[in-house]
């Protein structure tokens, strides 16, 4: 029987995984590899670059179906990332041809039942791969895209969302058909049986994936989109409003003074090259500053690139 208990930083790996089998999957995907010894969740975790906070988040859900992840902060969505994807490679190229191939052995070749549930199975297969295949191809390279901090496309994690459907549905039917329909003998049925429970274990695998994506990767994913949506606004914003507080025009002598603080030149350099006064440099600058709202060079060399004043190969970095 399972020990439950939410387990913490502090807790031996060894004693997680003697209470509870079930986590030995999950070591694999968060690339957490045996031969951890006495260390600690937290020492292994680090041994092996996870995040420890995101690890147990996704262990104590699959062992205690609890956790409230909408506004935790402290989901590392690189780790999720990573888990999602070693996740999506178990399933796909080891454990839907292992069951294959338990079930292959375990029916008649005369027996057409035995075909129609092999066929069945096949489809589901097919069904599962074209579910994941969609996230590596749409999902993960947008949420990649979040982590390095690029511009999104139109794609949201609601799209997902919507569209997110469990994929266990036809498991839980197949199950239900050798159970009911399929004659075996004794040979055969002790083959059945060792299958049943390798289905029934991935059938619980499932919902756990499902979980994880459901419960912790898309709330995490959405507090993502929300902070690059208020930075977004946040830029928006202040362009619109240096559009709208600029009611003086910058004079062709001011668009001079910038060039001059751009190119690295001093109040006097800038006079001398003007054939003004210092006095008059300093209040020209007062002016543009209060015109656009630009206080440093580097808000000024922004401008002038931006505004076609200088080019941006002349200018010294």
């Amino acid at each position: 029987m399972k020990n439950i208990k939410m387990y913490e930083p502090s807790d031996k790996m060894i004693t997680l995984i003697k209470d509870n089998y079930s986590v030995l999957q999950a070591l694999g995907s968060f690339g957490i590899n045996l031969g951890f010894g006495d260390k600690t969740v937290n020492e292994t975790c680090e041994l092996n670059g996870v995040d420890t906070y995101t690890f147990l988040a996704v262990v104590n859900l699959q062992l205690n179906n609890v956790g409230n992840f909408e506004d935790d902060e402290k989901i590392s969505v690189p780790t999720l990332l990573r888990y999602l994807k070693a996740s999506h490679a178990y399933y796909l190229d080891f454990q839907l041809p292992f069951i294959r191939r338990e079930l292959a052995e375990s029916i008649d070749e005369n027996d057409k039942m035995g075909k129609l549930i092999l066929k069945f199975y096949d489809d589901y297969a097919h069904e599962v791969q074209q579910h994941m295949k969609y996230e590596e191809k749409t999902l993960f390279p947008y949420v990649q895209s979040l982590i390095e901090g690029r511009p999104a496309s139109n794609y949201t994690i609601e799209t997902f969302s919507k569209h997110h459907e469990q994929t266990d549905k036809k498991l839980r039917e197949l199950k239900l058909m050798i159970i009911k329909y399929l004659p075996t003998d004794a040979k055969r049925n002790n083959l059945l049986t060792a299958t049943l429970y390798d289905i029934y274990n991935n059938e619980e695998w499932l919902r756990h994936h499902a979980d994880v994506e459901d419960f912790i990767f898309t709330p995490a994913i959405r507090r993502m989109e929300h902070k690059q949506n208020d930075v977004t606004k946040n830029i928006t914003t202040m362009i619109r409003n240096s559009d709208t507080e600029q009611s003086e025009p910058i004079s062709e002598r001011e668009k001079d003074v910038i060039i001059g603080v751009v190119q690295g030149l001093q109040n006097k350099e800038i006079a001398d090259k003007l054939c003004i006064s210092v006095n008059t440099v300093i209040t020209h600058r007062r002016n543009i500053a209060r015109k656009l709202q630009i206080h440093s060079p580097s808000g000024l060399t922004i401008y002038a690139i931006v505004n076609g004043l200088v080019d941006i190969s002349s200018v010294k970095l």
